[in-house]
């Protein structure tokens, strides 16, 4: 066997609890580690029963997804290093008890909390629950870990969008998260919705609010506990592992890019000229998995609690103009099937424009077609499905019309400890990224891995794009023949040309 690298060996006999472990980024972290790191002892995550399937049932599920392709056929002996336990982030002691308890606590090393509601539209009480009073829940089990080397707490970038210059650091805030808690477990949900916006300004969402005051809950355990915090940007899919384009779901960008495809999205409030702010799940997973080798090779426990703005580098950051630009060009070279217009919509930072767009070219679409539905006795769905992509456009544009400026020096720095085969094995470097064939491989991982298309329907799809891009120009030249023969109409422009004509001929 090849010799371990430094990273390896540390991880080396270890035990890790995950929470979360069933989220996008959970899988990524379960997988790399397992491949990566197989001479881990084992890891440990809780599993919900969730439509009637046991945790045991939902992890054997999970192990037959493709993202865990590679280790099925390279290394299937490392599954049985993973221990799954019925839990709960919501409960006390995250739902274990007994023996499950104290297995969990007698030998876990390294916990990975990353449990979270990601609803950036979900209302306060379900947020703190979850993002704070779980991290606490998180927080009391590893307490009684005795042989805890690391928590890692995964936050975001953006639960301090206040700050003009965000740095790695916990930045102070008026409110105390035990307060939070505590208010959410008596106040009823109506009086606590009313007072939501005010209380969690300048924060857009619930979602930033909540992990905010996370963040100073796990600061507060510095002194007593080995806790890090970890802040990705916006994720996206994956440049390479565990393969080109890996995601599983429509959040973020990745919905964005479906919808825009499919002919859904026609219009977003966007400013083309800011620099993105996203980062792929495969790099942001090496991050996480360096940061508790990091912390063991320190010289001296840092004063403060160690942060790390998991970020790209500001040479890689691409105007969201050219992603756009590229995404659209990008959709229409590998369509999705059975779209519902023609992809060729825009952004924009007029809010008037914008609208008139998302009425004409989104609403009324929708409701025309949900008529069509009903006239001929199928079921309606465009209308509902309109109304979570608005309701997702209107959260994830806070991010996608503000500057944010990003200092990620504490984690750029972990380059210059790692081991040459370490920098490729547990790859955080990203100017060596081809951002074209980036972009491409998030395009066909979305149709492959989220909308289940297969690569072989894309000739179909291209004769499919070819007749929308027809239908779509025909409409839009009816349209515009239309408002001309309106206003030629209006202005009598038919009666002067007449009367024009009669009077040459006089």
């Amino acid at each position: 066997m090849p010799e371990l690298t430094p990273v390896q060996e540390y991880y080396k006999g270890k035990t890790i609890f995950i929470t979360g472990a069933s989220g996008f980024m959970g899988k990524v972290l379960v997988e790399k580690l397992l491949y990566s790191c197989s001479a881990l002892k084992e890891i440990i995550i809780i599993v919900r029963p969730k439509r009637g399937k046991s945790p045991e049932v939902r992890l054997e599920e999970m192990f037959k997804l493709p993202i865990f392709q590679r280790i099925r056929e390279e290394k299937p002996e490392v599954l049985k290093k993973v221990t799954s336990f019925n839990g709960d982030v919501t409960y006390e002691n995250l739902g274990l008890s007994g023996e499950n308890l104290k297995y969990v606590t007698d030998n876990t090393n390294i916990v990975f909390h990353m449990a979270a509601t990601l609803k950036l539209e979900g209302n306060l009480k379900d947020a703190i629950d979850m993002n704070t009073t779980g991290t606490r829940r998180a927080l009391d089990i590893s307490k009684q870990m005795k042989g805890l080397e690391a928590f890692v707490h995964v936050s975001t970038a953006f639960c301090n969008c206040d700050q003009e210059v965000m740095h790695e650091k916990v930045y102070e805030y008026p409110h105390k998260p035990e307060d939070l808690m505590r208010m959410v477990e008596w106040m009823d949900l109506k009086t606590l919705e009313s007072i939501t916006p005010e209380l969690m300004k300048p924060h857009p969402n619930t979602y930033t609010y909540s992990k905010r005051l996370a963040e100073i809950l796990v600061r507060d355990h510095y002194e007593t506990m080995p806790v890090i915090i970890a802040r990705p940007s916006i994720v996206t899919p994956a440049v390479q592992e565990p393969f080109p384009g890996w995601v599983d779901n429509l959040n973020g960008p990745t919905g964005v890019m479906i919808g825009a495809g499919k002919g859904v999205i026609r219009s977003m409030l966007c400013n083309g000229e800011l620099k993105s702010e996203i980062m792929p799940i495969d790099m942001a997973i090496n991050g996480l998995i360096l940061l508790p080798y990091r912390f063991s090779i320190m010289e001296k426990r840092p004063q403060n609690i160690p942060v790390y703005n998991l970020t790209v580098p500001e040479s890689k950051k691409r105007t969201w103009k050219w992603i756009m630009d590229v995404g659209r060009d990008l959709g229409i070279k590998y369509p999705f099937e059975v779209g519902l217009w023609y992809p060729d919509g825009n952004i924009t930072t007029n809010k008037i424009y914008h609208w008139f767009c998302v009425v004409m070219f989104m609403w009324l679409p929708a409701y025309a077609v949900d008529l069509l539905l009903t006239i001929f006795g199928q079921r309606r769905f465009m209308v509902r499905v309109q109304t979570r992509i608005a309701t997702g456009l209107d959260m994830l544009q806070f991010f996608t019309t503000r500057y944010w400026d990003f200092k990620s020096q504490n984690f750029e720095q972990i380059q210059e400890v790692l081991d040459s085969r370490d920098k490729l094995m547990f790859k955080i470097e990203m100017n060596d990224i081809d951002d074209y064939d980036y972009l491409r491989g998030c395009i066909l991982g979305g149709r492959q891995y989220v909308m289940k298309e297969p690569l072989s329907s894309l000739p179909r799809a291209r004769t499919q794009i070819k007749m929308l891009y027809v239908l779509d120009r025909v409409c839009k030249f009816a349209f515009l023949a239309g408002i001309f023969y309106w206003l030629c109409l209006k202005i009598n422009f038919f009666g002067f040309l007449r009367f024009t004509a009669i009077e040459n001929l006089k």
